[in-house]
């Protein structure tokens, strides 16, 4: 099979699709030919070195990757070859085949593509987690979204309408507003405000009948998690998934007891280990609300495995419509 190898962390050119025996199936394994792989902003940092988890070396980048079962091993149950699955696998997808636990590994729906299924793995599974588990979003509660145009943002916007909740897209710039408006959020918060400590309150304020956000799902730190804590509702949960304005944000404790205010941490991975019972209702219910069209996927941009630095680059630079996938 081919595959993107790369025998050292660093740039993204430094790895190369290399020929290599095709995988085999241990106790326990599905073997799937993958047909599309998604591109995420964690393989950058996976690959520069930078995860918490570093793969051993020579590695082959790529989580979630979507494909068809063409092999199976010893004990496996309730599974053919043909089915069509999406296997949560932490590397191995810049590839044309991979071998999956299949306890890890998820039936798609017979109306969903390729190409539409590439786009939901470590977006719609960590929004899920953000609002029904870490956030516990009651129906009618306002979610305040941050970082609201990234995968896992747009995937929060549409599971926050599907679940019965109010969500409020917080944008870089007014310009972002239209792509938000169509995914289903019922306000806008302008994150280009000259004041952000007080502009970014004030709106969401101004939205929610002086209430306030009852759930917050921040993939920004930094400023921006400042300014949304003084935003969060009496009992209101914050959920912290990243950092990507590049400082991790302190907090003074005294705020979170006037208000009550609760603030946890989602590492969505961790969950597929400690708790794959639940991965399986997440994405039970994330296939439903796509089966019923209260989910819609957005733009993709593909690229052949030779060109995975290009891919790589353009998602780091954002300078790519959607999401990104490599199509082997």
């Amino acid at each position: 099979m081919r595959a993107v190898v790369f025998h050292k962390f660093g740039p993204f050119d430094s790895g190369a699709v290399e020929n290599l025996p095709d995988p085999v199936p241990a106790t326990g394994e599905l073997l799937v030919e993958i047909r599309a792989a998604p591109v995420n902003y964690v393989d950058t940092v996976v690959i520069a070195g930078k995860y918490q988890f570093k793969p051993p070396l020579p590695f082959i980048p790529g989580k979630g990757p979507v494909g068809v079962v063409v092999g199976m091993g010893t004990g496996v149950q309730g599974w053919s070859i043909g089915d069509c699955v999406l296997a949560m696998v932490e590397v191995g997808g810049y590839a044309e085949k991979v071998c999956a636990a299949a306890s890890q590994c998820y039936r798609l729906p017979r109306t969903m593509s390729f190409e539409h299924a590439s786009t939901i793995s470590l977006a719609y599974d960590t929004a899920w987690f953000g609002l029904r588990e870490r956030g516990r979003l009651a129906l009618g509660e306002t979610v305040l979204v941050l970082g609201a145009t990234g995968a896992v943002g747009s995937a929060a916007i549409q599971l926050t309408k599907a679940m019965g909740a109010r969500a409020l897209a917080a944008v870089s710039s007014p310009e972002k507003a239209p792509s938000m408006w169509a995914a289903g959020a019922v306000g806008i918060v302008d994150l280009s405000v000259a004041n952000l400590r007080d502009g970014l309150r004030d709106q969401v304020l101004a939205q929610t009948d002086g209430r306030g956000a009852d759930v917050v799902l921040d993939m920004l730190g930094g400023d921006i998690f400042d300014a949304a804590l003084r935003a969060v509702a009496w009992c209101g949960r914050v959920v912290v998934i990243g950092f990507a304005s590049g400082r991790i944000p302190e907090i003074k404790a005294n705020y979170l007891l006037v208000k009550n205010i609760e603030v946890s941490g989602l590492q969505i991975s961790d969950y597929r280990k400690r708790r794959p019972e639940m991965v399986r209702t997440c994405f039970d219910e994330v296939f439903h609300f796509f089966d019923e069209g209260r989910l819609k996927s957005g733009p993709v941009t593909t690229f052949p495995l030779e060109r995975h630095a290009d891919a790589l680059q353009g998602l780091a630079d954002r300078r790519l419509p959607g999401r990104v996938v490599l199509t082997p």
